[in-house]
């Protein structure tokens, strides 16, 4: 045995003794001092440094970090250690033993505890994705843990964007050679689209976006949270949301959400029966209303994204008598966003359909309908209240019937 070996050995067990007699304190300083000298050690450098036992110092980190994880000592230095040892060339070795020894399950409801801090949340997460990075197999025993469950819990609670961020990569990573389990993680991200998190909203949403292809056939219970993300006051939540309809246009999704776009340019008779009640009911109805409003604005700005994607979309829109309910958005005197959208939007159908122009015409008039031509964007700040109402009670109704 070589006088470097020799030195390898003594210096382990010397290691190895002062952590079994140490300290929290001690115990910190050794993991401190480990991930300090070893950010960019090779597998191999670390096997000769403990005389090809690092097992042996590896086994006591994770051992602790099962007995402590639930009061947080130290924690964020054994995650830190655990990484470093899964990340070396030699990992194979190490991560069997993580698992074996039920540190998966550990790290499953780091993710989850209330005391947890996010850095430590983020760190667990970190190591979570590493371990899917190892292959298909292990992206299966993540998911046959419950793991996609937890990960969708903490990216929906979880109050830190770095957190959030992680677990939405790992929720991605999970979908990707994973033929086994890639449906539940689909279902997985529909779930956090009604989530309270707006960056969860928008992470999920542009996630769902590379998922959707990966599963092929889009699921149904995808459309009533997809088209309730429009409500939202968020605009990169709007924007995930309307990129992802855009998407969808390719699936069998494509006629609920052209027909539930075109249904939420106007309001549910409830909201008008609480616009007559009496004015006890202000609060809820500023609630409702404030939600429809935002929503039927955005539902008019997808519809004109839409309809220039294909003629055939923009036929169906029609078919669905489309023009009637831009006109009554394009009154909506409450809110100008919806009048704006709705205006640009009806603008496409106008001049790419002379019956959409002859019918709209005949609604408005010819000065009124000349002003629309001349300024459809800002034709909103000009509109007399008699115009707006000539919009909310048009009774057009084109017969057109789409090739769709």
């Amino acid at each position: 045995m070589s006088a470097k070996q020799q030195a390898a050995i003594s210096n382990l067990m010397h290691l190895l003794k002062e952590w079994d007699k140490g300290s929290m304190s001690v115990r910190r300083d050794i993991l401190n001092d480990f991930i300090f000298q070893h950010q960019n050690t090779t597998g191999t450098e670390i096997e000769e440094e403990f005389a090809h036992s690092a097992s042996l110092f590896f086994t006591r980190i994770t051992s602790w970090l099962r007995l402590t994880y639930m009061v947080g000592t130290c924690l964020s230095e054994q995650l830190k250690a655990v990484k470093i040892f899964l990340n070396t060339s030699s990992s194979n070795k190490f991560l069997s033993e993580f698992l074996e020894v039920g540190c998966l399950y550990t790290l499953l409801e780091i993710i989850n505890l209330k005391q947890a801090a996010e850095t430590n949340k983020t760190l667990a997460l970190d190591i979570l994705n590493c371990i899917a990075n190892f292959g298909r197999n292990y992206k299966e025993i993540i998911c046959e843990c419950y793991g996609i469950r937890s990960i969708a819990e903490c990216m929906a609670k979880s109050k830190s964007e770095s957190t959030q961020i992680q677990a939405n990569y790992l929720l991605e990573n999970l979908a990707k050679g994973n033929p086994k389990f890639q449906m539940q993680v689909y279902k997985g991200l529909i779930a956090l689209l009604p989530c309270s998190s707006p960056k969860a909203q928008e992470l999920a949403a542009q996630t769902l976006k590379v998922v959707q292809p990966i599963v092929g056939e889009s699921n149904q219970s995808l459309v009533e949270p997809l088209i309730a993300l429009l409500q939202s006051l968020h605009i990169e939540v709007q924007y995930e949301a309307i990129e992802l309809i855009k998407l969808l246009m390719d699936y069998n999704v494509k006629d609920p959400l052209i027909k539930s776009l075109v249904y939420i340019l106007k309001p549910p008779k409830k909201l008008d029966q609480i616009k007559t009640e009496e004015k006890d009911a202000k609060i809820e109805f500023e609630t409702g209303v404030v939600d429809f409003y935002v929503q039927q604005a955005a539902a008019a700005k997808t519809i004109g994204i839409l309809v220039y994607l294909s003629n055939e979309i923009a036929e169906q829109f029609l078919s669905l008598q489309v023009v009637h309910n831009l006109l009554y958005a394009m009154g909506n005197e409450e809110y100008a966003e919806s009048q704006r959208q709705a205006s640009k939007t009806l603008e496409f159908f106008v001049k790419n359909f002379p019956i959409v122009a002859d019918h709209v015409k005949e609604a408005m008039g010819d000065q009124f309908f000349e002003a629309f031509l001349t300024d459809p964007d800002g034709l909103y700040a000009r509109m007399t209240a008699i115009q707006a109402d000539v919009c909310r009670s048009n009774k057009v109704n084109i017969p057109y019937r789409s090739n769709a």
